[in-house]
């Protein structure tokens, strides 16, 4: 593998972490919120069905997973088991898609 492909991937984790981090605070806090207020399922969905700005929240979440999660899987698979090159890659791209689709699905649950 390239030198240039290793330093983007590095970056790219590096970038999805921070964004994880910043997402997860947001997250905590509004569950925190929502324990403290005595919302229950009922009234958090309430307050979540319809809304654009949690739906792109949780998007932009759920992207910062999906990019940082097979990456982060990559140095595993290729230190731990020696697995490496396309059949690696091809699986994590998979991996990667199926994060996707269920993230996506209940990101829509809670939307729709």
């Amino acid at each position: 593998m390239s030198a240039r492909r290793e330093a983007l991937l590095w970056a790219a984790q590096r970038a999805s972490a921070a964004m994880l981090a910043l997402c997860v605070v947001v997250h905590l806090a509004t569950m925190i919120y929502a324990a403290h207020a005595g919302l229950g399922a009922a009234q958090i969905l309430e307050r979540t069905r319809g809304n654009v700005v949690w739906l792109g929240f949780y998007s932009v979440f759920l992207l910062a997973v999906v990019v940082h999660v097979p990456i982060g899987l990559r140095a595993v698979l290729s230190e731990w088991l020696g697995w490496r090159g396309a059949s690696r890659d091809a699986f994590l791209a998979a991996f990667a898609a199926g994060l996707g689709w269920l993230g996506a699905r209940a990101i829509l649950g809670v939307f729709l």
